[in-house]
């Protein structure tokens, strides 16, 4: 005998695909989910109106300011990056290789020559 002999030989049912005539729900009328969602809409908005009024910065003037160099200096980098192009780029590095030392020369691997 052999070891699959024991084995099922029918197709694979998965779920919910059954008789599908059997299984539809009929569609709620839009004119309910039409109303819900004018609803949550209006609770929405009345929600965000309170918010705007009850939040309060509970930061420290000190926070404030070192958020707002933060920002500022983020903005210069920004813009330093954005003003050369990758030819600017690539020259200012090869000038700033041709300035190190010959401490960071890749060595010579062989030793015959």
């Amino acid at each position: 005998m052999s070891e699959y002999a024991a084995t099922q030989k029918s197709v694979l049912k998965f779920k919910g695909s059954g008789n599908i005539s059997a299984g539809k729900k009929k569609k709620k009328k839009d004119k309910e989910s039409k109303h819900r969602l004018e609803q949550a809409a209006n609770s929405h908005n009345d929600e965000e109106v309170k918010t705007k009024k009850a939040f309060v910065d509970k930061r420290t003037p000190a926070q404030m300011a070192f958020d707002k160099t933060q920002e500022k200096r983020q903005m210069e980098r920004i813009l330093n990056k954005a003003s050369k192009t990758h030819k600017h780029r690539v020259e200012d590095f090869n000038r700033h290789l041709d300035a190190l030392t010959e401490h960071y020369d890749i060595p010579k691997v062989s030793w015959t020559k």
